[in-house]
């Protein structure tokens, strides 16, 4: 098959579905203009501050706009939080504590993130992880490629203080979870242990469905500034979400006792954020249907995808089950040279922290390791898979995703 005949083929197979997510990006561009509208956002809140941040307008404003968009009691967000991990792991350490209220935490959907896996202290031990501290890491496993409620109903304890719900597939080829799956795992550990909170890890799913997962049961979410939620303009930061008191409590974590919330300055200012979060649900929109159009010239190039092309999208990530560590080469080489950053490089396999196996990634974007920008990276190990998410223009995603294809039609004909 020549490019020009896969580029149209692949077209005609995922545009008629791309007509299911426009009403969701309406919807959520309506919800997040309410929110600044009903918040009274002015361009004064754009302003930055320095020092200690006292009274810092434009730093609560942001949190009560996300704390409205998301239905949240309270929110904190913050260009302090230096990735989605650092988000996870401040929360996570928060809310268990000093484990008088439970010294058990459950991720409910099998491994985690590769990333929190560190942060957890599993499988290798890890210096001030969570298990170091004397906390018991229970992990529930999938069944047959899904959540197992009766098996996530049965670790659940009375000393179970934190349920983590892993929204998004990670480095693995399961279904993402949409905000129903959450609303039914919520249930089933409330019905065991009601005081057990039900933290949701929400990176890569904001605005993929018109609601999040705090109107479906969970407690408290995190989730990262340049993924979703950042609309490709936020330069760095994270976000929590949830119950006050449990937001709080995250907080105190990040600043210190009895400051929390109140301070901590940002002096290049907010915009950025702001206009992040009201392109956020457009340039998700873009995302998924690259992620569907990835998925098609995947499938007509003959290697196997995750999801399909006709699935249902709960977040942006779209795997493609490559052949050999030489393929993730070729593939993120190919993606690479379609990058508006750094085209000229050729990604090669590296070690990165926090990941035991050797990362591959395309990743020319214009915010360092931004993956609401389009990229493609994945550890190699079989089986070879690639993971592409993002996307700021479906256009560009088209290319990158053609471009792979290019670079790995070139290699079978040698």
């Amino acid at each position: 098959m020549n490019l020009d005949t896969l580029r149209d083929e692949a077209m005609k197979m995922a545009e008629p579905h791309f007509k299911k997510f426009e009403p969701v990006a309406l919807h959520n561009t309506k919800k997040v203009l309410e929110a600044f509208k009903e918040c009274q956002l002015s361009d004064y809140h754009f302003n930055g501050s320095s020092g200690y941040g006292y009274n810092d307008s434009g730093r609560e404003k942001l949190d009560e706009v996300f704390a409205h968009v998301f239905k949240a009691e309270k929110a904190l967000v913050r260009a302090h939080f230096v990735s989605g991990t650092h988000a996870l792991a401040t929360t996570l350490i928060a809310l268990m504590g000093s484990g008088d209220n439970g010294k058990e935490f459950v991720y409910a959907v099998g491994a985690p993130y590769d990333t929190m896996q560190s942060v957890i202290g599993v499988p290798h031990p890890q210096k001030r992880s969570l298990v170091e501290r004397g906390f018991i890491y229970k992990e529930v496993p999938l069944v047959n490629g899904s959540y197992d409620l009766d098996g996530i109903k049965a670790a659940v304890t009375n000393d179970t203080r934190v349920v983590v719900i892993q929204r998004s597939r990670g480095y693995s080829t399961r279904e993402p979870l949409s905000v129903m799956d959450i609303e039914k795992i919520c249930a089933a550990v409330k019905s065991v242990n009601p005081n057990t909170i039900c933290f949701v890890d929400n990176c890569y799913g904001e605005f993929t469905e018109t609601t999040e997962p705090l109107e479906h049961g969970a407690d408290i979410m995190a989730g990262s500034l340049i993924k979703n939620a950042g609309g490709g303009i936020a330069p760095t930061g994270g976000y929590v979400a949830g119950r006050e008191d449990l937001v709080e409590t995250v907080a105190y974590e990040l600043t210190a006792p009895g400051l929390g919330d109140h301070m901590g300055s940002y002096a290049p200012g907010y915009r950025l954020f702001f206009q992040g979060l009201f392109l956020a649900p457009h340039v998700v929109l873009q995302a998924l249907k690259g992620a569907v159009y990835t998925a098609a010239v995947g499938t007509l190039l003959g290697y196997e995808v995750f999801p399909k092309v006709d699935a249902n999208r709960y977040d942006l990530i779209q795997a493609v089950n490559l052949h050999n560590a030489d393929e993730m080469e070729q593939f993120c080489r190919g993606m690479q040279a379609y990058s508006p950053v750094d085209a000229h490089v050729h990604p090669i396999p590296g070690d990165m922290p926090g990941y035991t196996d050797q990362i591959i990634m395309a990743g020319g974007t214009f915010v360092q390791g931004s993956s609401i920008e389009l990229s493609a990276d994945g550890p190699v190990r079989p089986p070879y898979t690639i993971y592409m998410q993002g996307g700021l223009v479906f256009e560009h995603s088209m290319l990158g995703i053609l471009g792979a294809a290019e670079e790995l039609l070139a290699n079978r004909k040698q």
